[in-house]
């Protein structure tokens, strides 16, 4: 009797414990991820920089940086995660981060999209123009939006907020 109170017990303990992780991960959909929150954050920053808010924008990009960096950690090496690291981190003015944080994408995907336009503007800003345009040659044939973006940039026919 008492063995049978005992592996009841035990199952009753496996079966809740079971109940309890399954309901903490954030493979169910109902969890928003860290990766969630900086895209966001950073989606608030744009509007707010569009308003000319640029501080509070700036103050988003920070938050959305610190969502990102734990992100990363839990899960290295996502071409989208560095991609966003590095675009939060050269609108808060850390060109040099930023391009670290783009050149990090480029090795796991080398063919990234934004990776390609937002380093482009980068060194746009940094008045690296030959670099830009080898970011605008990767983004040549893919007809995407990014290659006209980028393209308006470095032609001067677009005004970029870096």
């Amino acid at each position: 009797m008492i063995m049978k109170k005992i592996l009841f017990s035990i199952l009753l303990l496996s079966f809740f414990t079971g109940t309890s992780l399954a309901a903490g991960s954030s493979d169910s959909g109902s969890k928003e991820t860290l990766y969630d929150k900086a895209v966001q954050q950073i989606k608030m920053a744009k509007k707010l920089e569009k308003k000319g808010k640029t501080e509070k924008a700036i103050k988003r990009y920070e938050r959305a940086i610190k969502f990102l960096v734990k992100s990363n950690k839990m899960k290295p090496n996502k071409a989208d995660t560095l991609n966003y690291l590095g675009f939060a981190t050269r609108k808060i003015g850390d060109f040099e981060n930023g391009e670290k944080y783009y050149l990090q994408g480029l090795a796991i995907e080398p063919n990234h999209i934004g990776i390609n336009e937002y380093l482009g503007e980068l060194y746009v800003a940094t008045n690296r123009m030959n670099l830009a345009k080898e970011r605008l040659s990767v983004l040549k044939g893919c007809n995407c939006d990014e290659y006209n973006q980028l393209k308006g940039v470095i032609d001067g026919s677009k005004k970029s907020k870096y």
